[in-house]
């Protein structure tokens, strides 16, 4: 039986060569859709489960009691103290400090910039059991100046050699190379190197603060223990020690699992970010295409509905029964999809590399290894071989063999419900294209509107870049001066918080306004000349000058910074006296008056909102370069910054990035998704016009004696075309009255992520419903007019 079912299915396709093009090209695309977005999906998911115990593990961080959306990552290095000496439910605590800057490497006369270092805890790997290529976890760190490396970075420094015991010098301390991870972890964090805390000498006390957070803090917890139980009992143990004069902290317990995917809005996360949001969108996405697919093979398949009956009035009348021809039905369905199948995984094949280019990642198709996917597959061929092809198969299976035989017309014979369903079936496929095509128009105006709004300082041909060496930050000032000799700089400024770069935080208080609570700020440290370099809008006072000695007391704040600390107008906030415990004294107060108040910029992505914001002139803070290079000479400029760098930090090789490709990192997420909406919205509306297709060519073959009888009567092409077509759009516009809300309200959702967003407007939705009529009259109009075209005497000759 399986073998005529085989070979009666195989001269199926071959005898409908047309027919089955479509639906295996249908079918493969969906397929290959669907297998690219679940390895991606997949991999996205195994982050930290290698780790033993993972789900007994978590991350300590904070939310700021009455903000909810300031989500930090970090936490006090007490927190992994007070929960291992104090409570019997932690078996272990590990803290990891981000070096947060790129460090130089020095090893076999090389020398490069590496980036993610980070301290860790001595037991980092008893929590952490990661993969050793060199080394292993139980002697790494039996020296302060040992050093682990990833895989990546021991090639680049000593090639294919074991590098263990090996020197390196790091930030021009001499290291030795103790362990070499490997590169393939599905861990959260980018570990490219790796040392212990006393390797660097945090002192003791500092260790012990409850106040000073830049540690991600894990703790593992006994078999048994319930975290949300432990939670609660640590955020009582630990509110005495929170309290202080500004915004209170309270630590909450995050799954090791869920770091990855869930962490996409804490602010200083180290970890590699995942967005669960456009995971869940993805999977989405894949399962519309698919199904898309199939409901296609329906539409196609009952089109096809009558070309077939003959067939099985004969098979009928020779003693076959329903249940053995919808079985050789629903086997042709599953032998196309699994040649479907087959084309897809090819093509999966071929445009993975492609994927994990864009992704920036390195997903294996584990075909032949992996049991399991094989196994998901051929389940995934069966569950859509049938799906697609079972209502087909009841439809075919109850044509009755007397009327079918006779040439009476049999689409009454045919269950009921099968024209409502076949439009209602296109309604639901162009419903998620037109959702998809505003989701893409909406993604892509905020795109564009991230990328162009006036963030409030000139971006553009503006370089910055990091001091390095003794000679140059003591000599900083020296240092400018020079630079500015050149005609091709306008302007140098000096000092910490560039846009899109790392910022300080702390508490002001307002000397007129004693009631007023501590305001925690942006601290921006600058010299005289960061307005002018940046381009900043002074809305009153004045800038801060080399002139005036005492301008190194005083402060210009933002607009924001005007109003939460109660200061009125730009104008009346002139001479208020403001106090900032400095960083590296807290017990001491700075003190001075604002001279002046500049217009709100945009230091971080548009995902968060602009905050109060502080500048002032601490030069113990200075650690960047910011020149804005005047003119078209841009190499030649770069050049001379080159040599004056290598006068004064000869040992350092300089690393550059220009200002506005620094900012435009920030939206590389939203860039991807971009890309990936724009394109499977386009192989969703194909694969729609696909199912489109077969209903036209339905409807046409079950009006073409209408069609003969209007034509002998004098009815036009046009006339015709005009016909067949009005039934589809009016289906199309169903689809767009469908579609129209339920994607105001997703896009909205996720419009709120952003703190500056676009507004959705009409015209997004009526540009969305003008191109899914216009792709419906194209597709539908091929068949219409192929079908007002025909001899009208062939269609008519049997009456």
């Amino acid at each position: 039986m399986f073998q005529n079912a085989l070979i009666s299915g195989l001269r199926n396709i071959g005898r409908h060569k047309g027919f089955s093009f479509i639906n295996i090209a249908g079918l493969t695309i969906g397929l290959t859709a669907c297998l690219l977005i679940g390895l991606f999906v997949r991999d996205e998911q195994q982050y930290d489960k290698f780790v033993p115990g993972y789900e007994n593990t978590y991350r300590v961080y904070q939310k700021t009691k009455g903000d909810a959306d300031n989500i930090i990552a970090t936490a006090p290095p007490a927190f992994a103290v007070a929960l291992k000496q104090n409570f019997a439910e932690v078996e272990e605590a590990v803290r990891v400090m981000s070096l947060n800057s790129k460090e130089l490497v020095e090893a076999n006369d090389k020398k490069l910039y590496e980036e993610n270092g980070f301290l860790v805890d001595s037991n980092f790997f008893k929590m952490f059991p990661l993969h050793f290529r060199y080394g292993s976890a139980a002697k790494v760190f039996s020296d302060p100046k040992s050093i682990v490396i990833s895989a990546a970075m021991a090639e680049k420094f000593f090639g294919k050699e074991n590098p263990i015991g090996k020197e390196l010098i790091l930030a021009k301390l001499v290291m030795r190379v103790q362990g070499v991870l490997e590169n393939s972890e599905k861990f959260h964090l980018p570990l490219n190197f790796l040392m212990t805390m006393a390797s660097v000498g945090i002192s003791g006390e500092r260790m012990q603060s409850w106040q000073w957070y830049p540690f991600n803090t894990y703790v593992k917890l006994k078999n048994g223990t319930s975290a949300d139980q432990l939670q609660a009992k640590f955020q009582k143990y630990s509110k005495p020690f929170m309290k202080g004069d500004g915004p209170v902290n309270v630590p909450y317990f995050q799954s090791l699992g869920q770091i990855h995917l869930y962490s996409s809005d804490f602010k200083y996360e180290m970890s590699t970010r995942g967005n669960i949001t456009y995971v869940k969108a993805l999977s989405i996405i894949a399962i519309f295409i698919l199904l898309i697919a199939c409901f296609n093979f329906v539409n196609l398949a009952t089109s096809r509905s009558l070309k077939r009956a003959k067939e099985v009035g004969v098979r009928k009348s020779i003693g076959a029964g329903r249940i053995e021809l919808a079985t050789q039905f629903v086997g042709e369905t599953i032998l196309l999809t699994a040649i479907s199948m087959i084309v897809a995984i090819a093509a999966t094949w071929l445009l993975l590399p492609y994927l994990n280019r864009f992704t920036e990642k390195s997903i294996g198709f584990d075909l032949i290894t992996n049991p399991l996917v094989g196994l998901a597959l051929v389940t995934l061929t069966l569950v859509v071989g049938i799906l697609a092809g079972f209502y087909p198969a009841l439809v075919l299976s109850a044509f009755q063999p007397a009327k079918v035989l006779k040439g009476s017309i049999i689409t009454n014979s045919a269950p009921a419900g099968t024209q409502w369903l076949r439009q209602g079936l296109v309604i639901v496929q162009f419903s998620l294209s037109v959702l998809l095509i505003i989701s893409a128009i909406v993604v892509i105006n905020q795109v564009s509107y991230m990328h162009n709004k006036d963030l409030g300082f000139r971006k553009e041909q503006v370089l910055f870049f990091p001091m390095r060496g003794e000679n140059l930050k003591k000599n900083y000032a020296s240092f400018k001066n020079e630079l500015m000799r050149y005609p091709g700089i306008a302007s140098v400024s000096i000092g910490y918080g560039f846009p899109g770069d790392n910022f300080g935080d702390g508490l002001i208080t307002v000397k007129e306004k004693p009631g007023l609570k501590p305001t925690k700020t942006v601290q921006i440290m600058v010299d005289d000349d960061y307005l002018k370099t940046l381009g900043l809008k002074l809305l009153a006072g004045r800038n801060f000058s080399k002139e005036i000695g005492g301008d190194v007391s005083a402060y210009i704040i933002n607009e924001t910074a005007v109003r939460d600390l109660g200061l009125g107008s730009a104008r009346q906030a002139i001479g208020k006296t403001l106090s900032w415990p400095t960083w590296r004294k807290p017990d001491s107060l700075k003190t001075g008056p604002v001279i002046g108040v500049v217009k709100d910029f945009h230091y971080k992505s548009l995902h968060e909102k602009i905050e109060p914001t502080v500048l002032q002139i601490y030069p113990q803070a200075y650690s960047k370069v910011a020149v804005k290079i005047n003119g078209s000479k841009i190499e030649t400029t770069i050049g001379e910054i080159k040599k004056v760098w290598s006068r004064y930090s000869a040992d350092y090789p300089i690393e550059y990035n220009f200002l506005d490709e620094s900012f435009g990192k920030m939206y590389k997420g939203e860039d991807k998704l971009k890309t990936l909406l724009t394109m499977f919205t386009a192989v969703t509306i194909f694969v729609s016009c696909l199912g489109l297709l077969g209903l036209a060519a339905n409807a046409a073959e079950r009006r073409k004696k209408e069609i003969g009888v209007r034509k002998v009567l004098g009815a036009t092409v046009a006339d015709l075309v005009a016909l067949l077509s009005k039934d589809f759009v009016k289906l199309v516009l169903i689809s767009f009255l469908v579609a129209c809300p339920i994607a105001w309200y997703f896009m909205n959702q996720w419009l709120d992520s952003f703190s500056y967003r676009i507004t959705i407007t009409w015209w997004m939705f009526a540009v969305a419903g003008a191109l899914a009529v216009m792709l419906a009259l194209l597709t539908v109009s091929f068949q219409s007019i192929k079908a007002a075209l025909s001899n009208p005497v062939k269609n008519l000759r049997t009456e």
